[in-house]
């Protein structure tokens, strides 16, 4: 009797296609996020799950308190997570983030989702860390029938 191993070597690969299939994984969002803490910059994809977790919301004074702490954690002058976004989008969320609305984060999101997909997420594919995971998940794809003992 033998029972089956389940490798995720085609996860791991599918990574690679696009920014959106690694954001929507569990372990690929993990992999990407502590790559981006190694080069300091792990407040671009937590400002993005932040806005994703806004975007979601239904009660209109958790409306204003998630966009209060968005705000405040990373798009204000000297935020403990400042995002680089540009002046004009900046000032922009700045004169409406007492009226919040589900899309004021909207423009920054797409800025940042940007700047991963165009610099981070090619960097993280050529990382030590990717190569790392897909050779360990080619080599267990190899060992894929265990015989039970």
């Amino acid at each position: 009797i033998c029972c089956f191993h389940r490798s995720n070597a085609g996860e791991t690969m599918a990574w690679s296609e696009s920014v959106d299939t690694l954001l929507a994984n569990k372990d690929g969002l993990a992999a990407f996020r502590t790559f981006l803490k190694s080069e300091f910059s792990e407040e671009n994809v937590e400002f993005w799950l932040a806005c994703e977790d806004f975007k979601k919301t239904k009660s209109s004074t958790k409306i204003a308190s998630k966009a209060q702490k968005i705000y405040s954690d990373f798009i204000q002058a000297d935020a403990p997570k400042e995002i680089n976004i540009d002046f004009h989008t900046k000032t922009h969320i700045s004169q409406n983030i007492s009226e919040p609305t589900l899309s004021c984060f909207d423009d920054a999101q797409r800025l940042i989702y940007s700047l991963m997909a165009k610099d981070s997420f090619p960097r993280f594919l050529r990382s030590e860390a990717y190569q790392k995971l897909v050779k360990k998940q080619q080599n267990g794809n190899q060992k894929r029938w265990l015989p039970i003992l």
